[in-house]
């Protein structure tokens, strides 16, 4: 099973940008569509950006669009989330994963692969 090691968290002020990566332990190139996830202190864990195998399709929640980019490189087996104009309600634990769920109009149908232990985000007003 494939697991994930998140990493490029860290605390900004608000209005700041941070790139987070995401490393899989085995090859990314057969996942149809990656996401990165987030979740808050005492709320559930969100889906918030997906991209397609090559990259090509993209998908967000409406609360990161426009601020936020995810890609991958495949060749490197690596995800990443691009995030600017941070406010504090993005302050969360931030995971990548297949995508599975809604988002949208689009329901992903997958297993996840293995958690990671996130990478936390904190955003200062």
């Amino acid at each position: 099973q494939v697991q994930f090691v998140e990493s490029g968290g860290g605390l900004v002020q608000a209005g700041g940008s941070l790139r987070l990566s995401c490393a899989a332990s085995g090859s990314t190139k057969s996942i149809n569509f990656m996401a990165w996830y987030r979740q808050a202190p005492g709320k559930e864990r969100d889906l918030v950006a997906v991209t397609s195998s090559g990259g090509g399709i993209t998908n967000y929640a409406d609360s990161v669009k426009g601020r936020f980019t995810i890609s991958r490189d495949n060749a490197k087996n690596t995800v990443y989330l691009q995030m600017n104009s941070l406010k504090p309600e993005d302050t969360a634990v931030y995971y990548c994963n297949k995508a599975k769920g809604r988002l949208g109009s689009t329901y992903y149908a997958t297993d996840f692969g293995s958690w990671g232990q996130g990478t936390q985000v904190t955003v200062s007003s």
